[in-house]
């Protein structure tokens, strides 16, 4: 069985070493990222819904880039939402703009009633390219 290696996005080990968790876990060839909120540089949550979406998404790649990964690499997202009817229609636009053309990954969707704060977080599981693999 491969080892794990830790990763971590330039900027935000405070977070992970305060809370123990590592941003993302590569075990062989697959990239298991921990949940990704859209917090702002001092930890606070971005306040518009939307803004707060897309800085999730922006810390998620942050996590992806630092595992030699990108959006297309990723093959299975979790999203949690704190009131998933009123905000799918903004996830999935914000999804559908950065996640490109199918084939789509895998994605299951959560409501949740507690998210530290928070009103979505996204977690997902990505394979790391060919290329990436043998840098």
């Amino acid at each position: 069985m491969p080892a794990r290696e830790a990763l971590f996005p330039a900027n935000r080990h405070a977070l992970y070493e305060m809370h123990r968790y590592s941003a993302a876990i590569r075990s062989g060839d697959l990239v298991f990222v921990s949940g990704q909120v859209g917090s702002r540089d001092d930890g606070s949550p971005e306040p518009v819904f939307e803004d707060q979406v897309r800085r999730a998404f922006s810390n998620l790649i942050a996590v992806l880039e630092a595992a030699g990964c990108g959006l297309d690499d990723i093959v299975d997202v979790t999203t949690f939402h704190t009131d998933p009817e009123a905000q799918l229609d903004t996830v999935i636009a914000v999804r559908t703009e950065l996640l490109g053309a199918p084939p789509y990954p895998n994605w299951t969707a959560i409501g949740t009633t507690w998210l530290a704060g928070f009103d979505f977080e996204i977690k997902v599981i990505a394979r790391v390219p060919d290329e990436a693999r043998s840098a």
